[in-house]
């Protein structure tokens, strides 16, 4: 699964981060924990705070992780949607007739998009220092 961000490393926190905590692993524990982090793409500093904290807040890394995979599969459809509109709407620009209902179907649209986008950036590893 592609990641939202461009970095391994969690982002930048403003001042710093100034707590260290020390955690100790058997031989397995650190394999496992390197396995789950190559594969969301992370550190595993990132994955060890980022999965502690979704959970503090009720949720897991996997509900987090499908439900991030399902929003995007959604925005991909509606996108598809939406070429498909783009593509109706030269044609009516060809002809010179146009739909009563296709500007609020483009209208629909957009908004939906707008919405997608704000559910995928609320859920964006971004959030968490």
């Amino acid at each position: 699964m592609a990641r939202l961000d461009s970095r391994k490393r969690q982002p930048n926190a403003e001042g710093g981060r100034s707590v260290r905590r020390v955690v100790k692993l058997t031989v397995e524990q650190d394999l496992a924990l390197q396995v789950m982090a190559q594969e969301l793409d992370v550190s595993v500093p990132r994955l060890l705070v980022e999965s502690t904290l979704a959970q503090s807040r009720g949720e897991t890394a996997a509900e987090r992780r499908e439900l991030i995979t399902a929003l995007f599969l959604v925005q991909r459809s509606v996108s598809a949607v939406g070429n498909n509109l783009n593509q109706i709407a030269r044609a009516a620009n060809a002809t010179g007739e146009i739909d009563v209902a296709l500007g609020a179907i483009i209208e629909h649209l957009g908004g939906s998009m707008k919405s997608l986008d704000e559910a995928i950036a609320s859920l964006s590893f971004k959030d968490v220092s």
